[in-house]
């Protein structure tokens, strides 16, 4: 995932207010939250929406539209070139159970997953729940991916990997790190993750997290089409 600096987030999120608010918007809560969507289909943002905490980034704003919705949900659409990342969550991270839903549709290269960071270490780390034909992901876990095992939780089973990602880009600016993935083997879109099975299956392999930063049900693109509608609640 990337980032922009965030002068150009705010001169981006100026522009994109003043040229295009809806005609509906009728208080200042409203404004702040669609003002927020719309900051998100240019670049990148965080926040908070509705009382949840939100991250979006993209390369190429044009192929997708992402939209804020009541509480946790959000929905995503794309198509063509481009990589994106979004979704909603809570920050910092926990190893709280997730309760998700919705729907999700892609053609492609694209996967469904609870997706956060830590620090101290510095993790990325992925639960895949869905994906499409995903030759990106694939490619990823196949070059520089190391199987490390499996571990069952929630009626399914995941393969754990572990990869790395050299000088690439973090929530700590241009860094070396680990990503941890836990890819279930029978896709779904809906159900209960417990976060705290992954991460104590990670532990038992030597894959430790650090403190941790945000946390969301996410959605990715990467050069493919489709759409999703997203909702999560702890239990």
């Amino acid at each position: 995932m990337k980032f922009f600096p965030s002068v150009l987030l705010a001169a981006s999120a100026y522009v994109q207010s003043a040229l295009a608010l809806p005609a509906n918007i009728t208080d200042v809560q409203d404004l702040d939250e669609r003002s927020a969507g719309l900051v998100e289909r240019t670049a990148s943002s965080t926040g908070t929406n509705n009382g949840y905490y939100y991250s979006f980034w993209t390369d190429h704003p044009n192929s997708v539209t992402y939209t804020m919705g009541s509480g946790s949900r959000y929905d995503v659409s794309w198509s063509g070139d481009g990589n994106f990342v979004g979704g909603k969550g809570w920050n910092p991270g926990s190893g709280r159970t997730i309760n998700y839903g919705g729907s999700y549709s892609p053609n492609g290269n694209s996967y469904l997953a609870m997706y956060g960071w830590t620090k101290n270490p510095l993790v990325e780390y992925y639960v895949v729940e869905s994906y499409g034909t995903c030759k990106h992901l694939e490619w990823h876990l196949g070059t520089s991916g190391t199987l490390m095992g499996t571990v069952t939780s929630d009626g399914g089973t995941y393969n754990i990997y572990k990869s790395m990602r050299y000088n690439a880009p973090s929530i700590e600016g241009t860094k070396t790190f680990p990503q941890y993935w836990s890819v279930r083997t029978s896709k779904r879109v809906g159900g209960s993750v417990n976060m705290q099975n992954h991460f104590n299956a990670w532990a038992s392999k030597g894959m430790n997290l650090g403190t941790h930063d945000y946390q969301i049900v996410a959605v990715e693109g990467y050069y493919s089409s489709g759409s999703a509608t997203i909702y999560a609640q702890t239990s």
